[in-house]
């Protein structure tokens, strides 16, 4: 913690963005970094004055990436940059397209059942800054971390894990390679000490930490998961490797905390069974893969609610799945629920309705008993909900009705 004192100690402060992180930002700085001055700020670039200001604090959900010349002064930071600054040694740093937040959220509950100091935070759970004062020499920070907190960072974690890597975010970063760039910062800075894990799907990538590339095919014997799914049993191993290792945990100890770790809400959650259907909430799922392996993990999978946000994402693998699986049913909505449609057309097996409410008035028309229903819409929420959180809390609330 004092060096994030002695970096931000009588220092002209700016926090430019006040959602979650610029509120945590604020409140750490005024109440332990006896700053010069703090201001907040939510506008645009071109309004800030950078003379006024010695740091600049920029929320995750500022986009920059077009004016990336222009932030290359030393003044422009963030939260988990400053907290990597501090902590980073102490600090797993975990990304990917899908299966983050489980991977992050199982590795900290294993860490924390084998007798370690871990804090769960970042992307998921709390900003860093919430435990910047409980950090201690013994604590293991375990950070996920978003693609936008990942692009600019001069700092990186001891141990970085890249999961995965699809195609997501198009609306803000245009390209894959743009994407994956901002994804590759964390391990942009790490050194030869300290240790990247790679998924398969990964792309080659330059890094001087030591890279460890985990496999499906490397999962010699499966682990005992409250959760569905191969994909889960992958995001396991690295909870695994990681935490044997890296930190000598028992080996039996690990699968039995693995065993004990109940998932996240939303992310193919079992909701409730009515009227002998069983309900799924995956609506965490933004991309076509995170709906087909909702699809195959659920094993009385049968209707696939699917739509939302058209980010213009490619959208080929999900229609060679609905053209190979005519068991199944799809009810689609919302505009890329739209273009989904448009280009499989309508079937004996595929509907159009307006929004979920519709989703879920027809999945219980066309579902049998001892089937279930998913929402796993592989499109974002954005434009109909807040945020997926609150996508998942309406479909339980239809599904009650």
């Amino acid at each position: 913690m004092e060096k994030i004192r002695a970096k931000i100690r009588d220092k002209r402060i700016l926090i430019w963005g006040y959602g979650r992180e610029g509120k945590s930002t604020e409140k750490l700085i005024r109440n332990y970094c006896e700053p010069a001055s703090v201001e907040v700020f939510e506008g645009k670039r071109e309004e800030i004055d950078d003379a006024k200001y010695d740091l600049i604090f920029v929320s995750p959900g500022i986009q920059f990436e077009e004016d990336a010349p222009l932030w290359d002064d030393g003044k422009f930071t963030s939260e988990t940059e400053v907290f990597m600054e501090a902590f980073g040694a102490q600090t797993i740093g975990i990304t990917g397209t899908k299966g983050k937040s489980t991977t992050t959220s199982m590795l900290a509950h294993v860490l924390k059942e084998c007798g370690k100091k871990a804090f769960l935070m970042g992307n998921i759970g709390l900003p860093c800054f919430e435990y910047a004062q409980d950090m201690d020499e013994e604590s293991i920070a375990v950070f996920e971390l978003s693609c936008h907190q990942c692009q600019r960072l001069q700092a990186n974690p001891h141990i970085a894990v890249f999961l995965d890597l699809f195609e997501d975010h198009l609306d803000r970063y245009h390209t894959m390679e743009h994407y994956f760039d901002a994804k590759k910062g964390i391990t942009k800075h790490q050194s030869e000490n300290d240790v990247l894990y790679l998924g398969e799907e990964v792309p080659r990538l330059k890094t001087r930490a030591k890279k460890i590339v985990i496999r499906e095919s490397d999962i010699d014997k499966e682990f005992d998961l409250k959760i569905p799914g191969e994909h889960n049993q992958y995001n396991a191993e690295f909870v695994y490797r990681i935490a044997v290792d890296e930190y000598n945990c028992d080996p039996k100890d690990v699968r039995r905390a693995i065993a004990t770790f109940h998932g996240l809400p939303h992310r193919l959650e079992y909701v409730q069974t009515i009227d002998g259907i069983d309900y799924y909430d995956d609506s965490i799922s933004t991309i076509p893969e995170a709906s087909i392996n909702a699809m195959d993990a659920v094993k009385n999978a049968k209707t696939l609610l699917i739509g939302g946000m058209d980010r213009g994402i490619d959208y080929d693998i999900l229609y060679d799945f609905i053209d190979s699986h005519p068991e199944y049913h799809f009810i689609m909505a919302y505009a890329s629920g739209r273009r989904i449609f448009d280009h499989v057309g309508k079937r004996d097996n595929t509907w159009y309705v307006d929004d979920l409410q519709g989703q879920v008035s027809l999945a219980k028309e066309v579902t049998g008993q001892g089937e279930a229903v998913i929402l796993s819409p592989a499109a974002a929420s954005y434009g109909y909900f807040r945020n997926f959180e609150e996508r998942g809390d309406c479909f339980k609330m239809l599904i009650a009705q």
